[in-house]
């Protein structure tokens, strides 16, 4: 699995001219399999000149602006957890929080969506834990999309986003 791997983050610096990649430039990741080991080259548009020979991988990315902070990795444990601990809970933020943090692992593919019913009137999902095949009901809130965006918002901040 590639999350065995540990790959090198951006080096924002062209592999080839030694140019510093300025805050919304294009570049070029390649990965490149070197003896066993995966090794990340950033190429800037100007220097790239296709796939290099020996390349496993690669990708098109734009620098963050200088004002965009990077977000720290995201934790599926970290996210599962709390998607746990939320289970059972009937407050309304609670239950928009959990929805949230349900999707937001959905995408990641650590739950996987079965079903959906209604129940008194409101939707609810079956979702599988990918892991440990645990079956987990989530209300669906019905969120508006700018109620969806606060709530995203304050998982974000939660995550230190």
């Amino acid at each position: 699995m590639m999350n065995d791997y540990q790959l090198q983050p951006n080096s924002r610096r062209c592999c080839v001219s030694g140019r510093e990649l300025k805050p919304g430039e294009t570049y070029f990741s390649v990965l490149l399999d070197e003896h066993g080991c995966f090794i990340r080259r950033e190429y800037s548009r100007e220097a790239w000149q296709g796939l290099p020979e020996g390349a496993f991988s690669f990708w098109c990315g734009k620098v963050p602006a200088q004002e965009q902070e990077r977000r720290p990795p995201v934790d599926d444990d970290m996210l599962l957890d709390c998607f746990a601990r939320l289970e059972g809970q009937n407050e309304p933020a609670r239950v928009n929080f959990r929805y949230i943090v349900a999707l937001l692992l959905m995408r990641r593919k650590r739950l996987k969506f079965e079903d959906a019913r209604t129940e008194a009137g409101r939707e609810v999902l079956r979702l599988r834990c990918v892991q440990t095949k645990a079956i987990h009901e989530v209300v669906n809130p019905a969120l508006s999309d700018e109620q969806t965006q606060a709530v995203q918002e304050e998982v974000f901040k939660v995550l230190g986003w």
